[in-house]
């Protein structure tokens, strides 16, 4: 599934490599690396094999799961297309509570004492899908795993999940996707280097 799943990102031209003009994350790294998985839901064959790769994990090892949690906004499709194969009510997270109306968080399917699997497209530092989650237990929701398509991997994140509580899980990450370009030629040997050497100063 790791290596499948790298196929699919790179098929779709989900990763993007700039070594010379490095990519800044929403957490302020700068990264030779960016991961678009937006693009997957503008391909259909890419995105039906990815919700059927995330309902795969969810039955197997979450049966027990009554609600797919999506985060806002890049989850949301993919917990849409999860919780129709798997016939689950569904909902999605909001960045932060609503300034109007009843000032929600979380929008959709009731999760109060339902155990929730929550979806997210990337896991970088882990910050984001961590807040989203805990808005969920904070609503009541008994959160059974954060399952991302794809992470790369670095060590904050491992951290922070750890610290948190909460158990992540991904389809892929970036040594499967190195992999992948990798046997197919389509990433110099420089350029893994590049990418390889980011992930390890990151580790320091």
């Amino acid at each position: 599934m790791e290596l499948r799943t790298a196929e699919i990102l790179l098929d779709v031209g989900a990763v993007e490599l700039s070594p010379e003009a490095p990519f800044t994350w929403a957490s302020g790294i700068e990264s030779p690396i960016y991961c678009d998985n937006r693009k997957i839901i503008g391909d259909i064959k890419a995105r039906n094999e990815i919700a059927d790769a995330f309902a795969s994990v969810i039955r197997e090892h979450m049966p027990e799961a009554e609600v797919i949690a999506g985060t806002s906004t890049a989850g949301i499709p993919h917990a849409a297309f999860v919780s129709e194969r798997l016939q689950l009510p569904m909902c999605y997270v909001r960045g932060s509570k609503k300034k109007h109306g009843k000032g929600n968080q979380i929008e959709g399917a009731d999760i109060s004492g339902k155990k929730v699997v929550l979806i997210e497209d990337l896991i970088s530092t882990g910050g984001s899908s961590i807040e989203a989650a805990e808005a969920l237990k904070e609503g009541g929701a008994d959160v059974l795993k954060v399952i991302g398509i794809f992470t790369y991997g670095l060590p904050q994140a491992t951290e922070a999940f750890n610290q948190s509580g909460f158990t992540l899980y991904t389809l892929s990450n970036l040594d499967a996707l190195v992999k992948v370009s990798a046997n197919r030629g389509t990433l110099s040997d420089g350029q893994q280097k590049t990418i390889m050497d980011f992930k390890t100063s990151l580790s320091k």
